[in-house]
């Protein structure tokens, strides 16, 4: 068989075929294999099929893996299928269905962030924290909001920036709380009343909002004055108060432990009082029973009453008296003669006294 080459030189299928171009010739010795040939594997059905293995286990780990879901103590998860949320609060490993179900995960712990200065340095925020009061006086106030996500659901879906709501609405009730008091109460004694309306107006506006979060607390974490020339007079003007705010709870304590004491004495006085009025009372009821039983017996018979009474009223004034006898004689006698005879005679002049007393009562 005769063939041509791209020269168009005529090629016969030889043992030798000869090529020329014009310029030379060339001789080629070619032979022709007529032996079987053998079948070649077929390497690209074997490769097809191990990359075909490869991409399934791939996918099958995909799958496994985003089947899935873990949810730790202090979390809460959405699941959202088909654009429809749903909140799955339980803890541990949970499953959803890949490609088809979404799972967004939210911190449930208090959380918080400051008003008026920056957390990591501390560094005051102007717009944030310079406030003004009733009476016309700035006043440099810092903050601190706590809060944590009550309805992860809402907190996801309702609203963008959660936070930055519950924020700005922080900010708008401290100015106008702020606004109703005079600077010293800010700065000393009105810091609790202060941080109880703010945080009552705060919750009254979240309600509101219902953006799924729910306010915890907001602390004044510090008050002062905006200069250093301002903020030394109202230190002073503070210690001045707390020396006072001293003052005043020593007088209290002294009062609390005085008080007691004088009430309780004038508590026992009055009952000696009411004692003794008791026993003046029995003392006076006696002589008056002792009068009256000596009376009723006197108008029985006055005479011999009488007589009686004398005799004893004489027993009881006689032996401390002193007689002084005058016989008209110019001479005196003095009974009893104590300057005389001494205490040893006392008791004998006493006697004789009394003998003469009594020797005088008979002959009368």
């Amino acid at each position: 068989m005769s063939d041509y080459d791209s020269n168009n030189n005529f090629m016969d299928n030889t043992d030798e075929q000869h090529f020329g171009n014009g310029s030379g010739e060339y001789h080629f010795n070619m032979k022709k294999d007529n032996s079987p040939k053998r079948k070649m594997p077929n390497v690209k059905k074997h490769a097809g099929l191990a990359v075909g293995l490869a991409v399934g286990a791939a996918a099958i780990v995909l799958l496994a893996g985003n089947a899935t879901y873990q949810i730790q103590e202090q979390e809460q998860a959405v699941v959202t299928t088909f654009g429809v949320p749903k909140a799955v609060s339980e803890t541990g490993l949970h499953f959803k269905i890949p490609f088809i179900q979404k799972v967004s995960k939210v911190n449930t712990t208090i959380q918080g962030f400051p008003i008026g200065y920056e957390l990591d340095t501390d560094e005051t925020i102007e717009d944030e924290g310079i406030m003004i009061t009733s009476d016309y006086n700035f006043i440099d106030v810092d903050f601190f909001v706590e809060y944590r996500i009550a309805d992860p659901v809402k907190y996801l879906y309702t609203s963008r920036t959660p936070e930055e709501i519950l924020k700005n609405i922080s900010q708008s009730c401290i100015r106008s709380v702020i606004a109703s008091y005079k600077v010293d109460d800010v700065l000393t004694t009105g810091k609790s009343e202060i941080q109880s309306k703010i945080k009552e107006m705060i919750m009254k506006q979240m309600e509101s909002q219902d953006i799924g979060i729910q306010l915890v607390n907001i602390t004044i974490q510090d008050s002062e004055p905006p200069t250093q020339e301002v903020m030394k007079s109202f230190k002073e003007v503070e210690t001045a108060k707390q020396g006072k705010e001293t003052a005043i709870n020593n007088a209290n304590k002294y009062r609390n432990e005085k008080l007691p004491e004088a009430e309780a004495k004038a508590d026992q006085i009055i009952q000696d009082a009411e004692a003794q009025k008791q026993v003046r009372i029995n003392e006076a009821e006696a002589e008056v029973a002792r009068f009256n039983a000596m009376y009723e017996e006197y108008t029985k018979n006055p005479a011999v009453t009488k007589q009686r009474m004398f005799y004893e009223t004489m027993e009881d004034v006689l032996p401390g008296m002193k007689i002084v006898i005058d016989s008209g004689d110019s001479v005196q006698k003095v009974l009893p003669l104590d300057s005389f005879t001494g205490e040893a005679d006392t008791g004998s002049g006493t006697d004789s006294t009394s003998n003469d007393a009594a020797s005088e009562k008979e002959a009368k």
